[in-house]
């Protein structure tokens, strides 16, 4: 193996095991399967201990192994290692006896996991000498790619579906990428992304770069181990766009007992999609391991990905986990978001409101079981996503500047707790 690439070897088609260069490329030329980068695990165990992670900075990159750059990261040095918290009030209203939020609604810099990807994905392409960057995107990743592009001194182009919401088109244009609306639904920009990479070889981030930018993905799957004391999870809830996040969670911690970081006992990956774009949890319902491409009609506009490219994937995770899917409706989604913000004051965008939704349907059916712990990937901020939720949270009561007023906006109780 040469000293270029660092932990890794190669990559490898997912379908019938052909390795190829570790270069720009993300399809296999015999089977069209998607390509996956494999390590040197015998490398990394003579490198990677617990104590070794546990002496580097907070950030993703404590486990760099493990991530597919060859030298030291270039871009993104402060994303990751985001708070799992303890849930206990919201465990209580959703009926399980632990339950933990991991909350990558304040990662850095732009509130979503998605600078996990981001950070990896433009790190390797500086290795490989690209000087422009771009991305299909939903929203969060568009908003990722401007600002860590920004930070690297790196051209970006972002192709986004043109109705998105608004905050998320000002975090893309505020950092002075090249934004593109396309009038239609992600899948028709993704598309057109793949025939832009192959003409001009930009490197974009979900398309040639694929390979090294899904397994940004795998620390948080790392730190969710890591933070629970070394153990993985008895239940892990996931939203679900392309599936991607669900599957590499899932290697995250197949890697951690190969390694022997953790021990290995088993564990349950579970799928959350929006009703209104579900193509994997109707096809997980149905007991089926192939899925049917829909229209996205959702709220949850991050996840509206009609072709999901891991959604094959995803299916045999849960299957080989014995996990669940479930999808919940534009007012459950909305009723996620609060419950979330009531009961441990963290406010997620749509997303959140769906993983959310969909762990009260499965504790509920008793496929998440109550005496259990599960933990809930929370994956972008609410700010961003403020459209979805403005007229569902009531309004504030005004009143002029008089006590006498305010008194009388109190409730009985309320007014009955007046110092004497």
């Amino acid at each position: 193996m040469s000293n270029d690439q660092g932990f890794m070897k190669a990559l490898k088609c997912r379908e019938c095991g052909r390795e190829y260069p570790l270069e720009a490329t993300h399809v296999c030329e015999f089977d069209f399967g998607p390509l996956e980068v494999v390590y040197d695990y015998d490398k990394i165990k003579k490198s990677l201990t617990r104590k070794q992670i546990e002496s580097r900075p907070q950030t993703m990159w404590r486990y760099r192994e493990l991530l597919p750059v060859a030298g030291e990261p270039t871009v993104g040095f402060q994303v990751g290692y985001t708070p799992l918290v303890k849930a206990d009030r919201l465990a209580k209203r959703l009926g399980i006896r632990e339950l933990w939020i991991k909350n990558d609604t304040v990662n850095y810099p732009t509130l979503s996991f998605k600078d996990r990807v981001v950070s990896v994905a433009l790190s390797r392409s500086r290795e490989l000498g690209f000087k422009t960057v771009a991305c299909a995107s939903t929203g969060n990743l568009a908003n990722s790619v401007a600002a860590n592009a920004a930070s690297a001194g790196l051209e970006a182009y972002v192709f986004i579906p043109s109705d998105l919401e608004h905050s998320k088109i000002v975090n893309s244009l505020v950092y002075a990428a090249n934004v593109v609306g396309i009038k239609g639904h992600y899948d028709e920009v993704n598309r057109l992304c793949a025939e832009i990479a192959g003409k001009y070889g930009w490197a974009f981030v979900n398309v040639n770069m694929r390979p090294y930018y899904a397994e940004g993905s795998k620390s948080m799957g790392f730190e969710i181990a890591e933070q629970l004391g070394w153990t993985v999870p008895q239940h892990t809830v996931i939203p679900m766009a392309s599936g991607s996040l669900l599957t590499k969670v899932h290697k995250s911690y197949q890697e951690f007992c190969k390694l022997g970081l953790v021990k290995e006992t088993p564990w349950h990956i579970h799928g959350a999609q929006a009703t209104g774009c579900s193509p994997i949890s109707a096809a997980q319902k149905a007991g089926l391991d192939f899925f049917k491409p829909v229209k996205p009609d959702t709220i949850a506009k991050s996840l509206a990905i009609g072709t999901p490219a891991d959604g094959f994937y995803s299916l045999r995770v849960m299957k080989d986990t014995n996990g669940h899917a479930e999808d919940v409706t534009d007012d459950e989604i909305r009723e996620g978001i609060r419950l979330l913000a009531e009961c441990e004051g963290i406010f997620c965008e749509t997303a959140g409101g769906v993983t959310v939704g969909v762990a009260k349907k499965l504790i509920a059916q008793g496929k998440i079981p109550a005496d259990d712990s599960a933990v809930l990937c929370i994956t972008g901020n609410g700010l961003k996503t403020v459209d979805a939720i403005q007229n569902h949270v009531g309004k504030p009561q005004e009143i002029r500047p008089s006590l006498r007023e305010f008194e009388s906006i109190l409730s009985p109780k309320q007014r009955s707790e007046v110092k004497a």
